[in-house]
């Protein structure tokens, strides 16, 4: 029950993202405008100071990196699995794979105090940024052939690597910004995730009709099912921390990127398709969450002695 009760914030700024857009009447470009703040500023802010605080060595960077890539490949090669038992169109499918690897960062950041503290939202931050240009060149090579855009380029543009990489870099040679700067940052961070979780509730599609149901269920299981037990198998294959191992389950069973819609849109893909995927997650997720949260306690915590 706890633990339901640490998902309930986050649902009621969702709903609340969901109303503003479609019962009061907020606009498109009112949106648009407060994603690009998120995306470029806000977040930015809550990675690099997220990222200076963790207790991370050059090794355990490493180690962090291999588990991304392993869960990020599987969950790319799973997505295309469904071919053992279907043949569904290739756009389509091109389209909705991303939906199986890709994950919401603003509901993975905000859950994970409820992990441990501090301390899981610093992992979080690292298994963000390491995860981020992963699934986005996966994604942009799936749907290479509708566009001539090259992903590398459109990688190291991306905000979200860049303030990693910034993170990264000034933890590991342990540089502190002045407290003016920390502060600023601080208050930047504080504003991203429920300002986030409203642009993603706002995007929100509860009616959208979609004769790909088998491909739809398939992203869906894989998503919020199976990649979270993939996850507790990278545990304890690497034997991971109980903190770390318990906040990989959590970034594991999150519900699909909003972003995944937006790649469709650009890339010529099955937008209607990525978009009912991204609205069913996001709502699934709100109870499974706690389920993997549960499972994933049961699994790794530390026995007393």
């Amino acid at each position: 029950m706890q633990l339901v009760h640490l998902v309930l914030p986050d649902c009621l700024l969702l709903i609340l993202g969901w109303c503003l857009r479609n019962k009061l009447n907020f606009t498109p470009e009112f949106f648009s405008g407060l994603e690009k703040l998120v995306y470029y500023f806000l977040f930015p802010a809550l990675l690099i100071k997220s990222l200076m605080a963790a207790p991370i060595s050059l090794a355990k960077a490493g180690h962090l990196f291999i588990v991304c890539l392993a869960l990020s490949l599987i969950g790319w090669g799973l997505s295309y699995a469904i071919r053992w038992f279907q043949t569904p169109p290739a756009l389509s499918l091109n389209s909705s794979s991303q939906c199986a690897y890709r994950f919401n960062t603003y509901i993975g950041l905000s859950l994970a105090p409820a992990v441990a503290g501090a301390d899981s939202v610093s992992i979080m931050a690292v298994l963000v940024g390491f995860t981020v240009p992963i699934v986005n060149i996966i994604a942009v090579n799936s749907m290479a052939k509708q566009q001539g855009n090259h992903p590398f380029k459109e990688i190291l543009k991306n905000p979200l690597v860049i303030s990693t990489i910034v993170g990264l870099f000034l933890n590991f040679v342990g540089i502190d910004f002045p407290e003016f700067v920390d502060n600023t940052l601080d208050k930047l961070s504080r504003s991203t995730i429920p300002l986030g979780l409203m642009c993603v509730g706002a995007a929100l599609v509860l009616r959208n009709g979609t004769q790909q149901g088998v491909l739809l269920s398939w992203m869906l299981t894989v998503r919020l099912m199976i990649m979270p037990i993939v996850a507790i198998i990278l545990g304890l294959i690497f034997m991971l921390p109980t903190t770390t191992a318990q906040t990989l389950v959590l970034f594991a069973a999150l519900p699909t990127a909003s972003a995944a819609y937006i790649l469709a849109v650009r890339m010529g893909g099955d937008a209607r398709l990525v978009a009912a995927i991204i609205s069913l997650s996001t709502v699934i997720a709100m109870v499974t969450i706690p389920l993997w949260l549960y499972i994933a306690r049961l699994m790794f915590d530390t026995p007393s002695p």
